[in-house]
């Protein structure tokens, strides 16, 4: 599920656009009525969309995009005489007045959008430290010596304990230097 932040100076804007949301099967994480609070909501959630008005009473939309984590997408709901012919970045604009179905297939949009950036996240291994190469090297070297295969045999030793067991390629190599060393 995503995180949703809405977030609108006024208090009934909010509810509004709430309202819409739940009515079409979307949760709102919170209800915000100023910038800070946005940030410090969004500190907890780590990621999420934000769904705001073009200000608020200590910030606008702009200076809210530029202070928030990348992990957020921004929907600003507000008149195009506000934004039209501007540069709004990363800022993703619905002008109003906006039909039901607009905004909730935009949010649908960034929902998809998260759900991406998600996934790449996942696929991109964790840097191992330093206690975690130096097992795995020494129960490669374990291996070599004692079973007599090469570096890429032992390597690929330790990978296939790894999926076997279901553990990542450090605990592997551990047990393996339990087991034998």
């Amino acid at each position: 599920m995503t995180n949703i932040i809405v977030a609108f100076k006024k208090p009934e804007d909010g509810r509004s656009i709430r309202n819409i949301l739940v009515k079409n099967g979307l949760q709102t994480t919170v209800s915000c009525t100023c910038g800070a609070q946005v940030l410090a909501n969004a500190d907890d959630l780590r990621s999420g969309i934000v769904i705001c008005g073009f200000c608020f009473g200590d910030m606008t939309c702009r200076e809210l995009g530029r202070q928030l984590s990348d992990a957020f997408e921004i929907l600003v709901i507000a008149s195009p005489a506000k934004w039209s012919g501007e540069d709004m970045g990363r800022l993703v604009c619905l002008p109003t007045p906006f039909k039901m179905c607009d905004l909730i297939s935009t949010v649908r949009m960034l929902e998809e959008t998260q759900s991406g950036r998600r996934r790449e996240r996942r696929k991109k291994p964790l840097p191992r430290g330093d206690g975690e190469r130096a097992a795995i090297d020494k129960a490669k070297q374990l291996l070599m010596g004692r079973n007599h295969m090469t570096e890429p045999q032992a390597h690929k030793y330790l990978q296939k304990c790894s999926m076997d067991t279901g553990c990542g390629m450090a605990e592997a190599a551990e047990m393996i230097l339990r087991l034998y060393g």
